[in-house]
């Protein structure tokens, strides 16, 4: 059966750093195991988002991309910072995801931001996030800020390392899962 990778962006712009962040690591792991990979960006989800008041209640395809969530071997997250965290949409999607689904499932966490201040998000937000559903955040997180981009890519050969343990580690989770189920 083939592993599958989603990615999440909580960007509130389609055409974003942080997107292509998410992409470039969820393609690069699908690349190198086989598996197959989706993002999801959650800014298209935003009016179905704000109609729903339950888990219930909530449009078709809000339900897909929440199941889609639950039920992927590799999580790929990651939102811009505003004022000291991620965006509101990347919580309030994730508000819907139940809270026993992501039970040691591996996740992958990035974030964007205009200036290094903003580097700690990973750790002080968005690790305790998943820590509350008892995900398994891989160990490496990545954080970019706008001067680490150069034409679309990671430029900087310091972070590009790190993006490429980011990586490393990613690929080795979805392929210890695919050795454990054959």
């Amino acid at each position: 059966m083939t592993k599958r990778i989603v990615g999440v962006s909580g960007s509130l712009s389609l055409q974003s750093k942080t997107q292509k962040l998410i992409e470039t690591i969820a393609d690069a792991v699908a690349h190198q195991t086989g598996a197959r990979a989706t993002v999801i960006p959650l800014l298209p989800l935003a009016p179905l988002l704000a109609n729903a008041r339950s888990r219930e209640d909530t449009a078709p395809e809000l339900k897909n991309a929440l199941h889609a969530v639950e039920t992927a071997d590799l999580l790929v997250v990651g939102s811009p910072v505003y004022k000291g965290s991620y965006t509101g949409l990347f919580k309030y999607f994730f508000d819907f995801v139940d809270y026993t689904a992501l039970q040691g499932h591996p996740v992958a966490l990035t974030a964007t931001g205009g200036g290094d201040r903003h580097a700690l998000v990973v750790e002080h937000q968005l690790r305790p996030l998943f820590g509350f559903f008892g995900a398994r955040t891989l160990p490496t997180s990545f954080f970019a800020s706008d001067r680490d981009f150069v034409d679309g890519a990671i430029g900087d050969p310091g972070q590009r390392a790190r993006l490429d343990q980011l990586i490393r580690e990613a690929r080795d989770v979805v392929g210890a899962s695919q050795s454990a189920a054959a």
